[in-house]
């Protein structure tokens, strides 16, 4: 994610800011990818703390427009949570803009967002035909680090929940052309394969011996859908964490040049090569403070053969070349 110029004065804004160091309230213009200091500011802004700008007074921005069903006011801690999801699609689409996926340019569907709170039953997360669900509830730390724990997942944020379900929604994007679904099953396997019934092997007898050799997490050896949606968010990741490496004036003798544009990028091996050496470095940071790692994972030579395969299609997909 890029670091901002305070539109208004010295220093610098980021991606959630309300306001400038000295007050002045500012709103994001992800067209413009830049800070604004005047209305028309979100409809949520009152509500959720959205500091995105809208097309008119009154309206939703760009990214809360895409919010369908928004969670149950009188749940305890659904309104805090539901910013704090909110917070994270903002993050996740923007990103995925870099790449022109839901913006003007881009002639395809938008993906629809389902955000519910849980009551006494949870919520069950995923993608059907363009729209997204998501609990709210994963927001809340603690339950997050419990399903962490019991599910034993090394990584459970928000962002990865938003970053794994609008992959499924991309993967639906693009079986619609007539070059991808050969070329994914070539990569993936067959999607087509009863999906109840491989995630209930999964969960029943856990995942292949070789796992590690074959897929980024144990999650996505249960289907080739779950393989995708877990591998284009680790690409998502990936990219990020090298973005804002180089937008917060950081150096590596790893970045191939000073102005080194990650999104840009078109040689996939290269991105993931940097994206990877930076992240062992900054989980040896995060170790000095006793904290988990950044990026817990190993890439195998088959991960990174469909990292690169993810990387092309997304780069090329929003507008169908």
């Amino acid at each position: 994610m890029r670091v901002f110029a305070n539109p208004v004065g010295s220093g610098s804004l980021w991606f959630d800011n309300l306001a400038t160091a000295d007050g002045t309230p500012v709103a994001y213009d992800p067209q413009a990818r830049a800070f604004l200091p005047m209305p028309p500011f979100c409809a949520n802004r009152e509500v959720i703390g959205c500091n995105w700008i809208a097309p008119e007074q009154g309206a939703f921005c760009r990214s809360c427009a895409m919010t369908e069903l928004a969670p149950d006011p009188s749940i305890p801690g659904a309104i805090s949570n539901w910013a704090q999801t909110e917070a994270a699609k903002r993050w996740a689409i923007d990103n995925l803009g870099r790449w022109h996926w839901f913006r003007p340019e881009d002639p395809g569907a938008r993906p629809v967002f389902h955000l519910l709170a849980e009551g006494p039953t949870p919520v069950l997360m995923g993608h059907v035909a363009g729209k997204v669900t998501i609990s709210v509830a994963e927001a809340d730390p603690v339950l997050s680090a419990t399903r962490r724990q019991a599910l034993d997942e090394p990584y459970r944020t928000m962002i990865g929940h938003m970053r794994h379900e609008i992959s499924h929604m991309l993967w639906w994007r693009l079986s619609l052309r007539d070059d991808f679904l050969d070329a994914f099953r070539a990569m993936f396997g067959d999607e087509r394969e009863d999906y109840p019934t491989a995630l209930q092997r999964h969960y029943q007898d856990g995942p292949p011996p070789d796992w590690r050799q074959r897929y980024l997490t144990t999650y996505a050896s249960a289907h080739p859908h779950e393989d995708w949606a877990e591998t284009a968010a680790h690409l998502m990741h990936l990219t990020d964490i090298t973005d804002s490496f180089v937008a917060a004036g950081l150096s590596s003798p790893e970045l191939p040049n000073p102005g080194w544009a990650p999104y840009s990028e078109p040689d996939a091996m290269r991105l993931i090569h940097v994206a990877a050496s930076l992240a062992v470095g900054v989980n040896h940071v995060n170790r000095s403070m006793g904290l988990s790692d950044l990026y817990p994972f190993v890439l195998s030579e088959t991960a990174l053969e469909k990292l690169a395969f993810v990387h092309d299609w997304l780069r090329r997909g929003a507008q169908g070349r």
